[in-house]
Formats: structure tokens, sequence, C-alpha cells
């Protein structure tokens, strides 16, 4: 029985191990996603102004505001959350405007996926392989999420 347990925690290990490379690759994956958009949208502005104003509407705010609001949180954010850096606040915007494209534009399965990694962000953090964990270790621990729990175990073993 102690070797079975011995052998899952070392598999739990391994995982734990791999969590800030998986973390990137979410981060990477859902910043592409939303760079494109913002990307195409700021090179063809009147077809932006258009898009807001005719196919999807923001409600309770100008068009104009709306199409800049937008375009800028999915050039901004996608950066962020690329680099690491202020991960956990650049996911909200992204998550507002998700939820608005789903239920006032169009309901997809893909943004509940969108949803998903993002929430995982939000409550994760951007791991180890960011500039918040950079931030963290030169500063503190500011910038950066909580112990996991095999971190809390290693330092109780120490």
């Amino acid at each position: 029985m102690q070797s079975i347990l011995r052998l899952y925690q070392g598999f739990i290990y391994t995982m734990q191990a791999l969590s800030p490379a998986m973390l990137l690759a979410l981060r990477l994956w859902i910043a592409h996603v939303f760079w494109v958009s913002g990307v195409l949208k700021a090179t063809n502005w009147d077809n932006t102004l258009t898009l807001f104003m005719y196919e999807h509407p923001v409600p309770f705010l100008p068009t104009q505001l709306a199409a800049v609001l937008g375009t800028s949180f999915e050039i901004l954010c996608p950066i962020l959350l690329s680099l690491g850096l202020a991960t956990r606040l650049a996911t909200l915007p992204l998550i507002a405007m998700t939820l608005v494209i789903n239920f006032t534009y169009l309901e997809a399965t893909e943004h509940y996926y969108w949803l998903m990694i993002l929430g995982v962000l939000l409550t994760n953090g951007a791991g180890r392989i960011s500039v918040d964990a950079f931030l963290s270790r030169r500063y503190g621990r500011t910038f950066s999420r909580r112990k996991t729990d095999m971190e809390k175990l290693q330092q109780i073993r120490r």
C-alpha cells in the first residue's frame, strides 16, 4: 500500500511541476483568440463600427465607445496575458466581453470554453512562467498566487 501511495504522490508531484507550462499554454492560446479579433478590428475601423452598430450592439454603450473599448481590450489584454503580467486583472474585461458576445450576439459552445480558460487564469493566476511570478520573487508575494498544497508540504518538510 505504501508503494502505491508513493507512486501516486510522485504522479501528483509531476503534475504540479507541469502546471506552470499548462498555465502558459492556456494564456497564450486564449490571448491569440482575442488578439486576432482585436487586430482585425483595428485594421478596418469602418467595418468595426458597422459591426458594433448592426451586428452586435453592446447594451447601454454608444457604438463608438463600445468599439473603442472592445478593440482596446482585445489588443491590450492578450499582451498582458502573454507576458503573464496582471493576469487576473486582464481576464476580467475578456470575461465580460465573452459574456456580452455570448448572450447578446451569438451563443456558442466555444464561448463557454473561453470562459472556462479565463476562469482558470482568474483563479490560479499566471503561474511560475510569468512576469507576475518574477515580480513576486523580486518584491514579495504581492503579484503572485498563494502557495499550492505541494509547496506548503515541501515547506513543512524543510
